[in-house]
Order: structure tokens, then sequence, then C-alpha cells
């Protein structure tokens, strides 16, 4: 029999008991529809966590910190008398880890930017210029720092928003982010400082300040450029202006000599110690923990946004597990729905398979019959359950998801379902390999029917 003939009998049998054959597929339908509905809600769960993550910073990185506690490390050795310096020998040890793609260390400090009556106060983080692409610093205007670069600022993209009028009765910070920004950053005239008092208006009676016995020195005023402004959408580069670290450490040395005691303890011991903290970035998202380990055990503190993600993670894995094993149960049924129709099926053909076989038809023919039948009712179940789960999907993140939207943010263009390319592939196999099985034993029964017995049967 050649494959041709054995697809058209196959199909005239299975229109030959429409309703039955209809009822049979719709078990598959629900069955099959059910699985991809409820692995794209745990799907989209687990990637509406990796977006939240993200909006806190970038998965690739990870940040590092002196160790300030004791521990055991490797092979039980106390680390306790190495808890770390961070220094720059650390940092070049830290760019020989294998997966490491970039590595800068952070200095860190507040200081004043003032623009005639207009000022802020503003978290500067020092930053090797060259690693800023590697760190996806995503530039809207203007560009990135580069190296020679001295005075030079980028800033987030709310810095602009924080600058309020020092002279106004109530110069408290509000924050509002459709405010326009009061000073135009990339091209008006701007000072930096570290003196916090700068600008601001004074009290009537106000004389050298004494400190210690000692008349402080005033503050330098530098001179600076912005040279560049951050996309929004990373919070933890919105609300942060960034420069040359060497230039930063510089300016931070400078303004020990003119501090207290108390001060230089502030802003210049901490250079004696290393670094504040320090940023790595792994090549590979999945070598991020390996690397993470590794730093562990030179004595840093290592932690990335890759810990939070695990472990959202296992929760949207143990989620889909449950409501993957809801939906086979459903496949189930309908599996053993296509086993009775198949069995029904040979009790109805009992003279026909007889008739077959008497006229030399071989075995073989007859079991791919009843397993090209069986494995048509599980591929068509299988493609109609899929197009109505993408329908589902659809109605669940036009209506579910602006319920979640109203009830608290999920990100832009949040879906709580997601029906992946490999989840529907799968799901189509699936359900062929569904239908196969079940009519595998039925196929059996009717290739080991007696040829006379089946003849005489009416």
């Amino acid at each position: 029999m050649s494959s041709l003939d054995l697809i058209r009998m196959g199909l005239r049998n299975l229109f030959r008991r429409k309703v039955r054959t209809f009822l049979t597929v719709l078990g598959v339908v629900i069955g099959t529809s059910s699985i991809v509905i409820m692995v794209s809600l745990g799907y989209g769960m687990n990637e509406s966590f990796k977006n939240e993550i993200k909006k806190l910073g970038s998965l690739n990185v990870i940040n590092v910190s002196p160790s300030y506690g004791g521990g055991m490390g490797k092979g039980g050795v106390s680390v306790g008398s190495r808890s770390g310096v961070l220094d720059d020998k650390a940092i070049e040890n830290m760019s020989k880890i294998p997966g490491v793609s970039a590595v800068t260390p952070i200095l860190e400090t507040s200081m004043k930017i003032v623009s005639g009556r207009y000022g802020a106060y503003v978290q500067i983080q020092g930053i090797i210029p060259e690693t800023m692409a590697e760190f996806e610093f995503n530039i809207k205007e203007g560009r990135s720092l580069i190296e020679g670069d001295e005075l030079n600022l980028v800033m987030g993209s709310n810095v602009p928003l924080t600058f309020m009028d020092m002279k106004a009765r109530n110069n408290y910070y509000s924050y509002d982010p459709n405010q326009k920004p009061k000073v135009d950053v990339m091209n008006d005239k701007l000072l930096m400082t570290f003196d916090m008092s700068y600008g601001d208006k004074k009290p009537a009676n106000t004389g050298a300040d004494i400190q210690g016995g000692q008349k402080q020195k005033a503050q330098k005023l530098y001179k600076v450029k912005v040279v560049g402004l951050i996309k929004e959408g990373s919070m933890d580069k919105d609300y942060f202006v960034y420069m040359n670290i060497y230039e930063l450490k510089k300016l931070m040395q400078e303004n020990a000599k003119n501090q207290s005691n108390q001060e230089k303890q502030l802003y210049g011991n901490n250079q004696q110690n290393g670094y504040q903290r320090a940023m790595v970035k792994v090549k590979d998202i999945n070598e991020v923990q390996t690397v993470q380990a590794k730093i562990k055990e030179m004595g840093f503190e290592a932690y990335s946004l890759t810990d939070y993600l695990e472990s959202m993670k296992k929760t949207a894995a143990t989620l889909q597990m449950i409501l993957g094993g809801i939906g086979a149960v459903s496949l189930l049924v309908a599996a053993l729905g296509i086993t009775n129709t198949m069995i029904m099926s040979i009790y109805e053909r009992t003279r026909e398979i007889g008739v077959m076989k008497v006229i030399g038809a071989a075995l073989g023919d007859i079991r791919r019959i009843f397993l090209f039948e069986s494995g048509m009712i599980g591929l068509v179940g299988g493609i109609i359950g899929l197009g109505f789960s993408k329908l589902v999907s659809i109605i669940l993140n036009t209506f579910a998801g602006g319920l979640l939207n109203f009830l608290g943010p999920t990100g832009e263009g949040s879906r709580i379902s997601i029906i992946p390319i490999w989840l529907a592939l799968f799901v189509l196999v699936f359900a062929t390999l569904v239908g196969l099985i079940s009519g595998f034993y039925p196929a059996r029964r009717a290739m080991k029917l007696s040829a006379l017995e089946a003849i005489r049967t009416e």
C-alpha cells in the first residue's frame, strides 16, 4: 500500500464518524491549551522577574567591596587576616579571572554642583572612563567619558531635575519627573565644590568658621562641564554623576588638606585603604555565580543581581511545574479518549480489516493506518489548541496585564503570559506523540485479528 493510499484511507476513516472525531480532537485541544497556558503564565512571571531586576542594574555585573569580617576560606583557612584591601593589585587579579571582560574600581563622594542661583547635592562616582561602554552606560545626549577627561562629567538622567533655588525660603528638594529642569546642564556654566553650604542663603550674623580653634579654609570651586547624559530607566545610574576616577582621587586628596582631622578621615584616609568598591563585568550571565565565588575566595564581599534572580527562578520553576502538571492531567484524559476512539473504530471496522488481510494487505500497513489516524488526531488537536492558547494569551495580556499595571508598576510592556517558540514546537510534537502512543495498542490489536473471523463478523 502506497503512502498516498494510506493517507486517503486514514482521512476517510476519520471523517466517517465526524462527531466522534471532533469530540476526540476537542479533548486534545483542551489538554494542549491547558499545558500551554499554564506554562506560559509561569514563563511570563519568570520574564517579569528578570525585567524588574534589570531595572536595578545589569545581571552581568558583580559588585565587590572589602570584607570587614572574618570567615573561613577555601580549605578551612581563616580569611579574617586578609579581609580585603581593594587596591590596584586586587583589581588586576580580578581582571585575570576567566570570563571577566572588564573591571573598574569605584570612588564615591558627595559634592555640590551650582549654576547661578540653582544648586544640586549629588553623589559623584569615579570610574575608569574606558570601561563605561562595557558597563552599559547608554548615552542619551553627548558622549561618555574618555581617557584624559579631567573635570568633565556624565550625569544620570534624573540629576538635572534635582537642581533647586538656593535663595528660596523653602529650598528643600522635591522630585517631580514631569517638571522641566531649571538648569541646562549641557550648556550652562557649572561649578562643583565639596562645600555643601556654598551659595545657600546665609544667616544675618555669620563670622569665620571656627573648628578646633582654627579658622577653616574656604573650599575650592571647580569649573566642570557635563559632556553626556545617560538614558533613563536604570535605577543604579539615574541619580549619580560620573567622572574620571583618577581626577576624582586628586580632588578628594586636595580637599582633605583643607579639612579638620575628623574630615580627613572621611576624605583622605580612605584612599590609603584602597577603593570603596569595584564593579566586575562578566561576559556570560551563566558564569556570574562562578566568578562571584572566585572573588569571595580572594577575601572580598561580592554580590550581583543574579542572587535575587536565582531565587525568583526557583519560585517560577516550581510554579511552572505545578501549572504544567495541571495541564498534563487534561492531556492524559485526552490520550485516553484517543485510545477509546481507536478501539471503538476497530470494532466497527472488523470486517474491513479482515478483507484487507485477505486481499494481501501487510500487517505493517494496517498498523500504519491506525497510527496515522491517531497521530492526526493528536497533531490537529495540538495545532488548534496552540491557536486557542495564543488567543487566550492575548486576552490575558490585554486585560489582566492592564489590571496588574493598575495594582502596581510591572514595567513597560509587561506581559503575564508569554508563549516562546520552543514551547509551541514542543507542544505540537508532544501532542502528536501522545496521539501515536495512544493509538499503538489499538493498532497492535487490529494486526492480531484473525482474517477469517473478521470476515464472518457482521
